[in-house]
């Protein structure tokens, strides 16, 4: 089989392993449970790509080889981070198809730090294992930068907990940092930690490492490393609760999918397109079961019925927002299963383009079968600033959102990326102004 996922029972079985661990050992809170859970999800996944092309740092992943833990991909505004802007079935899903953009699409060369389409980074790895509604860039995992954390007094494995955060620093001013996660303690039966198993997010895949007690204190002495702990989870996540959001959604990427086996999209299955986009379905009959049409359909409105001869990609531009299906009618008069998603309308605009410091500007912008959640803030001058606003009802309904005074603080160019989501996934728009 070209996907493998771990057996329901076989995922339950190893989680309560963990969990009893974690209740015995260290009495560990509720939320440091799920974080192990979370994150397990993104790096126990197992997939083997269907075909050649699907790019990966310094190469590409091999068609016919199996991989555990979902790619590493910085796709920031243009491509879809795995959990956050999709389902991890969605990402399942188009693995499956060889006419995905897993396969067709590369970010090399066009986002920094980006390979694949879908993808994940280490931040945004640890943000969804701490059931964050969106990411919180690396360096803003401990302190300073976030309340309800401190660093480790003992930077040692005998001192770790699960859930603390393992910071490294950049190279260089302008260099790239990182952050993991641990997720298990193990200790003997004098209570002396023996092993440390960290998780974390870094090319090509999601990685799993369980370290010896000298192994780790190695690890968190090279480049500077900081172990820091989370003391009060509400205020680390200071309002950006994935419980406040659809996504990340916990229990639909928990969830075994069925993959369509007669056709899937090219965004995979389950996703959200941007209004513009051509839809492209490729009618796969894996089983040669016999294809006789193609149906699409917005809601319970049939839409159109394509009469279809042979296998192949058929390309659509779908003009009005709403929620869609298709499907095929086989050979013997029976229909296939259907394929979800969903056509929105996203866009932002700026009254100026320039925004002066130190005062209060309006951001505008319209949405259709999409809800705007939130407006995230990037400087190009500091890699440390990251704000966000969260439209409220009556924002949305007017369709603008005040961007207080004091919010952003750096001059320069900056960015400001509209984020909505719908229960198919999330998109994500982006202009670039100036703060003098």
């Amino acid at each position: 089989m070209s996907l493998v996922l771990l057996s329901v029972g076989a995922v339950a079985a190893q989680g309560d392993e963990r969990n009893a661990k974690l209740s015995e050992q260290d009495e560990s809170s509720e939320w440091q449970q799920q974080a192990v859970e979370f994150a397990g999800l993104m790096s126990h996944v197992q997939w083997t790509p269907v075909a050649d092309g699907m790019p990966k740092r310094n190469g590409v992943f091999e068609k016919g080889t199996q991989y555990t833990g979902v790619p590493y991909s910085s796709v920031k505004w243009v491509g879809r981070y795995i959990g956050f802007d999709i389902f991890l079935k969605t990402f399942l899903a188009a693995v499956e198809n060889p006419e995905s953009v897993l396969y067709t699409e590369n970010l090399r060369g066009k986002v920094s730090n980006a390979e694949c389409y879908y993808g994940k980074v280490c931040s945004s790895y640890t943000s969804y294992a701490l059931q964050c509604g969106i990411w919180y860039v690396s360096r803003l995992h401990g302190p300073p930068y976030r309340e309800g954390t401190e660093i480790v007094k003992v930077q040692s494995a005998q001192s770790t907990q699960v859930g603390d955060l393992i910071f490294t620093p950049p190279k260089t001013t302008s260099g790239g940092s990182h952050i993991e996660i641990v997720t298990d303690v193990t200790r003997d039966d004098e209570g002396t930690v023996t092993h440390v198993r960290v998780e974390e997010s870094r090319p090509p895949t999601t990685l799993n490492s369980n370290r010896t007690a000298a192994k780790f204190d190695q690890h968190l002495a090279a480049r500077n490393r900081k172990l820091s702990r989370i003391t009060d989870f509400d205020a680390w996540r200071n309002g950006n609760r994935a419980d406040r959001f659809l996504f990340p959604n916990y229990a639909e990427d928990s969830a075994t999918p069925t993959i369509n086996r007669v056709l899937l999209l090219d965004r995979g299955d389950w996703v959200a397109y941007q209004k513009g986009q051509a839809v492209k379905f490729n009618l796969m009959d894996r089983d040669d079961v016999g294809i006789e049409s193609l149906v699409i359909k917005r809601g319970d409105l049939p839409v159109e019925e394509i009469p279809v001869t042979q296998k192949g990609v058929v390309q659509r531009l779908l003009a009005e927002c709403g929620d869609y299906t298709a499907h095929c009618v086989l050979a013997d008069g029976s229909e296939s299963q259907a394929c979800e998603f969903s056509i929105c309308n996203l866009d932002v605009t700026l009254r100026q383009q320039d925004v002066t410091l130190g005062k209060p500007w309006e951001l505008r912008f319209t949405s259709d079968n999409m809800k705007v959640i939130m407006v995230y803030f990037r400087s190009n001058q500091n890699s440390y600033a990251q704000a966000m606003v969260y439209p409220t009802d009556k924002d949305r309904m007017n369709g603008s959102v005040t961007i207080p005074a004091g919010l952003l603080k750096d001059r320069g160019n900056s960015q400001a990326w509209v984020i909505g989501e719908n229960r198919y996934g999330r998109l994500k728009v982006r202009k670039t102004f100036v703060v003098k």
